[in-house]
């Protein structure tokens, strides 16, 4: 309500935000704040008492007249700062009991009392506004796509089987004897059918599921705004994707600029040793390998005389950096040591190496990084891959540098990014003569490597693209194989995988599948983003905690043996595990502590 209001008879539902001395009451709705004014005269005693006696949090409903606020009593802060409302008639609809915190956002809470009160966490403003800025964003998408571009809105099983390759996925039990369901990663295999059953343009607001741990960025249950589309090429995703964002961004963050700026897979490597560069800040990482290429110092030269063999260095700028915590952290994490510069302000160079580099050489590094006096150099030597730490340095860095005020990463800005032009195969850490998927065993190889398939395919591009938003990958697709014999050679030859847990869908590729590709942006991490929210548990009506459990309910839960028996499947607990196994000996377990 607002001035226009002036003179109106209203009723108002909610509940009492605040009470002060049986004068006034501030009552909290869906739209907000309102000032309701207690009567203080005896006729309306009963009103008053009612008022009164009724705790913080109750649900109420009052009917009044709007009224202006005595000059000098209006709060600009409120967007109904001008008006009150003076109460005739008042009905406490239900009390509340003491609450086990106050619904006020400074009100400090842990995250673990949140979850477990999910219900009172909600009522907060913060995470009103995140839902609903949420849901606003969903609605603008959904009206993009299938008002403007004619998309047509699927939803595809939740009950599937197990898939190749991916993150782990979470079992169900069914009522035949050793067989059971499994919850899909995404919709990706319905997705390309829909494409063989001529729907052309298909989207979805789909749940999504991955037996992993959580992370600040990821949840065992999920969601993702799912699209695939028949006939089109990457550049044609990109755009619809970037006229998505563009046409569905909320106008108090400002406009974004369209078309975003694209980088390889291997330059965001190079440059910020991560395939999910943040872009907002530099500190880029300098391969100075010719610098210290006749260097005298053994681990440098056995780097170099590596094919692979480099060394890097980031610059970061106004040092006083623990650069001895980074360096035990490079040391725990990744196992490679990391080396330190100093710049003096007479320009001299504070270091071990020092006393190995000339003065040229010195000079040489302090020119290609662009060193100023204090600045902090971090040197990284051994094969590409071993360099990769500096970009977990660089990320360190920054939060370092804005815990001490140095402002690097402008909190209002939105730095959108495509990375392309990623492999299609990567070597398994743990057995690196064998590959997996770096995307999915069903990206297309890039048009120009398709050779290479068959006989070198650890060196093909993939036509998979990721979308980058402040260093977070908020969505990733590719053009998919719509060829069963390419799919198969894939799957059996290359991944090692059994085709026929795909036979359903390479029989469909036969049938006239048309080319086609997609994508799929991770709803949660993108409000995450857009709300400013450190976690996206605070974007997520009724998120998992960090370890995968529902404090609210206490799920997972133990069911009984007679509720089990119709599913063939018994637990036989001991000290330490929990296991189960298939009445007919079926040679399947699970195992989790007790």
């Amino acid at each position: 309500m607002r001035s226009a209001h002036v003179g109106q008879e209203v009723t108002l539902c909610g509940w009492i935000q605040y009470q002060r001395q049986g004068l006034f009451l501030v009552l909290r709705d869906f739209q907000g704040l309102t000032q309701i004014i207690i009567p203080q005269d005896e006729a309306h005693s009963h009103v008053k008492k009612v008022l009164y006696d009724a705790p913080v949090e109750s649900v109420v409903r009052v009917t009044g007249t709007v009224t202006s606020r005595p000059p000098g009593q209006k709060n600009p802060r409120m967007p109904t700062g001008d008006i009150e409302v003076k109460v005739k008639t008042a009905e406490v609809l239900n009390s509340c009991k003491k609450l086990p915190f106050e619904i006020k956002d400074f009100i400090k809470k842990s995250e673990a009392l949140r979850m477990q009160y999910r219900y009172l966490d909600l009522r907060s403003f913060q995470m009103q506004h995140n839902l609903r800025l949420r849901s606003q964003m969903v609605m603008k998408m959904r009206e993009y796509l299938c008002n403007l571009h004619g998309f047509v809105d699927v939803e595809t099983p939740t009950l599937f089987k197990r898939t190749p390759g991916g993150a782990k996925e979470f079992v169900v039990p069914s009522r035949e004897p050793g067989k059971f369901y499994c919850l899909p990663q995404s919709p990706q295999q319905f997705k390309q059918l829909l494409m063989i059953g001529g729907l052309d343009r298909y989207f979805q607001v789909a749940r999504c599921y991955r037996d992993e741990g959580s992370k600040p960025d990821r949840q065992p249950e999920f969601t993702q705004i799912d699209i695939e589309m028949s006939f089109v090429d990457q550049a044609g995703i990109q755009r619809l994707i970037e006229g998505l964002l563009q046409y569905s961004w909320p106008n108090e963050r400002g406009p974004i600029t369209t078309p975003f700026p694209s980088m390889s897979y291997a330059e965001a490597l190079a440059e910020y040793g991560t395939d999910k560069p943040d872009t907002r800040f530099g500190m880029k990482i300098i391969d100075v390998s010719d610098v210290f290429r006749s260097v005298e110092i053994g681990f440098v030269q056995n780097a170099v005389n590596k094919p692979q063999g480099t060394v890097k260095a980031i610059c970061i700028p106004q040092g006083a950096v623990n650069f001895e915590a980074l360096k035990e952290s490079a040391k725990s994490q990744f196992n490679q040591e990391v080396l330190h510069l100093i710049l003096k302000p007479d320009e001299s160079l504070k270091s071990p190496l020092s006393k190995f580099l000339s003065e040229e050489q010195q000079s040489e590094l302090i020119q290609a990084l662009k060193v100023q006096a204090d600045d902090v150099v971090l040197l990284a030597a051994g094969e590409h891959e071993k360099c990769l730490v500096l970009g977990n340095m660089r990320l360190e860095s920054a939060n370092l540098l804005e815990l001490r005020g140095l402002v690097l990463r402008d909190p209002t800005a939105f730095h959108f990014l495509w990375v392309v032009d990623f492999p299609l195969f990567l070597h398994k850490e743990e057995n690196p003569a064998e590959l997996e998927s770096a995307h999915h065993p069903f990206t297309a190889p890039h048009p120009s490597d398709t050779s290479l398939l068959y006989s070198e395919p650890a060196k093909i591009r993939s036509q998979h693209y990721d979308l980058v938003l402040n260093g977070s990958e908020i969505g990733g697709g590719s053009i998919r194989i719509h060829n069963a014999e390419q799919q198969r050679f894939v799957l059996e030859t290359v991944l090692k995988e059994d085709p026929e847990l795909l036979s359903h869908l390479l029989e469909a590729l036969k049938c006239g599948a048309p080319p086609h590709g997609g994508i799929a942006l991770g709803l949660d991490r993108l409000i995450c983003l857009v709300a400013g929210a450190p976690s996206i548990r605070d974007v997520i009506a009724f998120p998992k905690s960090f370890k995968g459990r529902d404090l609210m309910s206490n799920a997972p839960d133990y069911i009984t043996p007679e509720e089990l028996e119709p599913y063939h499947i018994q637990v036989a607990c001991n000290r330490f595990f929990v296991s189960i196994s298939c009445f007919l000996k079926i040679p399947f377990s699970l195992h989790m502590p007790i």
